[in-house]
């Protein structure tokens, strides 16, 4: 009896040891950003750093209010979201199949790695003078330069998810007498589910990245645009707003993605 009791006291203590080192993470987490803001309003608002160049953030806080209030920044906000999820889900498809098929035979890899390597480097935006020639300064212009830098991550982590499958899965299924399309959903799409949620995260934010450079060149409204022509006529305040708008953007859709593969691959 008295061991019982002393194996249920220490089990107690271990979880409490790690409910206080998860509490700890989580303040560490919080803290950092709130460290950096409260040190960049104090050296702002004392001038040790100039002010013109890096306005307080209470300043940029203030004016992102007046901005959403004023019904503008929503506007620029509803365009870019749109381009963002409409490029990335046209890249993204595309993109699982193919790694999938790459993954699951060996004459695609072979056919089609060569290409995905020898494009891959280009840098996305290297492509959007050609991009433009062929669609013109269109919508659908931003969304393919959106789709194109999604593409590359997702289908080689894909592929690489459907390779590092373990092998006896393989066997058992084949043995069993699986057909190409139980192989596909059933061994190959979630064997490689952990792999390719990490090129899925990746691509999100070279998404961001993206849009907001494509739109700084070739548009006349989104958060790009903003951060741009506020830039340029020496608006920094209203610039810092789209900065902080995108890094709002790029953590929230980090966020969702972690919470999409907590659900999908509880395991991990």
């Amino acid at each position: 009896m008295g061991n019982s009791q002393s194996a249920v006291q220490l089990e107690r203590a271990e979880w409490q040891k790690r409910q206080r080192n998860q509490r700890l993470k989580s303040l560490l987490t919080i803290s950092s950003p709130i460290f950096i803001l409260v040190l960049w309003e104090i050296l702002s608002r004392t001038s040790v750093i100039d002010p013109r160049f890096f306005p307080p953030p209470s300043v940029i806080i203030k004016t992102l209010i007046t901005m959403g209030t004023s019904g503008e920044l929503f506007i620029h906000i509803k365009i870019s979201l749109y381009r963002i999820f409409s490029g990335f889900v046209l890249g993204v498809i595309p993109a699982i199949a193919l790694g999938l098929l790459m993954g699951m035979y060996s004459p695609i890899r072979h056919f089609f790695s060569p290409l995905v390597m020898a494009l891959m480097p280009i840098p996305t935006l290297a492509m959007l003078p050609i991009i433009l020639i062929i669609f013109g300064i269109g919508e659908f212009s931003k969304m393919l330069i959106i789709a194109i830098s999604v593409f590359f991550p997702v289908v080689i982590n894909t592929a690489a998810g459907v390779t590092n499958i373990d092998r006896i899965y393989i066997d058992v299924a084949r043995n069993y007498g699986a057909s190409a399309k139980d192989f596909f959903f059933k061994i190959a799409l979630p064997g490689s589910l952990p792999v390719m949620l990490e090129g899925i995260q990746m691509g999100q934010a070279i998404a961001l990245l993206t849009i907001v450079a494509a739109e700084m060149v070739a548009a006349n409204s989104g958060i790009g645009y903003l951060i741009w022509v506020n830039y340029k006529a020496f608006l920094l305040t209203e610039m810092y707003v789209g900065l902080v708008l995108i890094s709002f953007f790029g953590y929230f859709f980090s966020l969702l993605l972690r919470g999409l593969q907590s659900k999908l691959i509880p395991w991990r």
